[in-house]
């Protein structure tokens, strides 16, 4: 059985928790995968938090439940939570359709941009999403 070709945008950082986290300055836009989509099956609910709330890098954030599993969104990199994309907590299934533009999770203000040396970059990610 082959492996599915997933999409993993080259400008964008990534978690081994297939998070993905494009970073413009000190604003992070956060989503999940194109991988974790696929993985969990069809998305019908999304917990995220508040503007104004703090994230800690590698700590819980949020939920994001499908058909098969609930799993818990951890934080690609500590910082202040500026903006929080509603539509995909009215209409979760976006996240299976576009995981990378229109299902993008929230925008956070990072603290320091050394933690973005924890996080992978797309070829590293792909060979992760290929060993499963």
């Amino acid at each position: 059985m082959s492996n599915p070709s997933f999409n993993v945008p080259e400008e964008n950082y990534y978690t081994k928790d297939h998070e993905w986290a494009q970073v413009d300055e000190n604003v992070v836009t956060i989503g999940i995968t194109d991988y974790a989509q696929d993985s969990l099956g069809e998305i019908v609910y999304v917990e995220l938090p508040e503007e104004g709330q703090k994230v800690t890098q590698g700590e819980p954030f949020g939920v994001v439940e499908s058909v098969k599993a609930v799993s818990d969104l951890l934080a690609p990199v500590s910082g202040t939570v500026i903006e929080v994309n509603t539509s995909v907590v009215d209409q979760p299934g976006v996240l299976n359709d576009d995981p990378f533009n229109e299902g993008w999770l929230m925008r956070i203000e990072m603290d320091t941009e050394k933690e973005l040396a924890n996080l992978m970059r797309s070829p590293e990610y792909k060979k992760l999403t290929q060993k499963k």
